[in-house]
């Protein structure tokens, strides 16, 4: 069961004390705060684990601090859809909303190579208005003797140049627990000059103790990719581990199915699962083109396939996308061949915009068939 408080119960008052006292008090019932920070207010979720069946939710929703009460399911009991469950999905950080309903475009290097490289992506950005971009300074790689990434070194210059070129977020691949203390440490060093979503790779998935440590901290928000050839569930499981640390800023990407059937592409592209994650959960849906497709390849159309598999994507209602660009893909350290070219982000971010259009009004065609229905 999970109950939710008055917006901005304040956590030494009464009311809140009181009720907590009654809920920790609870036989077989454990009790679990997350606190949400939104643009106007804050609110306290209380879930009570364990064995709630018997709960009356009138004598929860009886207590001085609970607005309402809710039974959730089994199933993704913090990030997950329920019964009679009106929450907000998403998050707004560092000025950049998050959520269900918008999108989000983070193009950039797969790999942080050299500054030149950075500054160019970041001023292409800039002069296409987008304030979000990706850069991998930590790389897990299948080859040991392959480019692991520059790690902590490239940072300070990365961030610099974010903040000079208003970059609001970077989203950069963490491996190790120690890449939060890096990261928090340069940012602050440089008095934080933008924002970073921390990206758990399709590797990490499952290194549960990673997740964990992510989701201690509130501070970044996380962005999750589906796992190696595990199921949705399995991987949807995965960032429930991110929010019952306390950390439900979370954004789920499809990222692509490893499977020989996916062929020719590099992995079987799952944007299919779009609406159903949505369905699922609350949480934002981001797709990865580039990882799913992993080539140039182009249709007789004309059209690049990793600008068809994000116009699938977007056009199923993702919330954002990951796609890799270089200024010199020839010289890319990781992934050259799977960038797209800097004069074809122009077009690119068009095309997303009208898949995103396209979106709109698809929804408002059903929205219009569903109200009819209704009357």
């Amino acid at each position: 069961m999970l109950a939710i408080l008055h917006p901005n119960t304040e956590l030494d008052s009464e009311a809140y004390r009181q009720t907590m006292h009654y809920l920790e008090n609870l036989p077989g019932v454990s009790v679990r705060v997350h606190e949400i920070q939104g643009a106007s207010q804050r609110l306290t979720e209380i879930y009570l684990l364990g064995d709630t069946k018997t709960l009356s939710k009138e004598e929860i929703e009886a207590l001085p601090a609970v607005e309402r009460a809710i039974r959730i399911s089994d199933d993704y009991r913090i990030l997950g859809r329920h019964k009679d469950d009106h929450r907000q999905s998403g998050f707004t950080y560092n000025g950049v909303e998050f959520s269900q309903n918008n999108l989000n475009i983070f193009a950039g290097l797969c790999a942080v190579d050299v500054p030149e490289h950075v500054e160019q992506m970041m001023q292409a950005l800039e002069d296409n208005g987008e304030v979000c971009t990706r850069m991998g300074a930590y790389k897990p790689r299948t080859n040991p003797y392959s480019f692991q990434g520059h790690g902590k070194g490239c940072l300070p210059w990365v961030f610099e140049k974010a903040g000079k070129h208003g970059i609001k977020v970077i989203a950069m691949e963490i491996t190790h627990e120690s890449h939060i203390e890096e990261i928090d440490t340069c940012l602050e060093k440089l008095g934080r000059p933008t924002g970073v979503m921390l990206q758990i790779g399709t590797r990490n998935t499952q290194n549960f103790e990673l997740l964990k440590a992510i989701g201690r901290q509130k501070t970044y928000p996380a962005l999750l990719k589906r796992g190696f050839g595990i199921t949705l569930n399995e991987s949807l499981n995965a960032a429930e581990y991110l929010a019952s640390e306390g950390n439900a800023n979370v954004i789920f990407c499809l990222r692509g199915m490893k499977t020989e059937a996916g062929q020719p592409h590099r992995n079987m592209v799952d944007f299919a699962h779009v609406p159903a994650v949505k369905r699922l959960t609350r949480m934002p849906v981001c797709v990865d083109p580039s990882h799913s497709v992993g080539s140039r390849d182009r249709s007789p159309d004309g059209i690049l396939d990793v600008m068809h598999a994000t116009a699938q994507g977007v056009i199923a209602g993702a919330n954002m996308v990951l796609v890799d660009f270089h200024p010199k893909p020839e010289k890319a350290l990781v992934d050259g061949p799977q960038a797209l070219l800097m004069k074809e982000l122009p077009a690119y971010l068009e095309d997303i915009r009208l898949c995103h259009d396209t979106w709109k009004k698809r929804q408002a065609i059903y929205q219009t068939l569903k109200d009819s229905a209704a009357e």
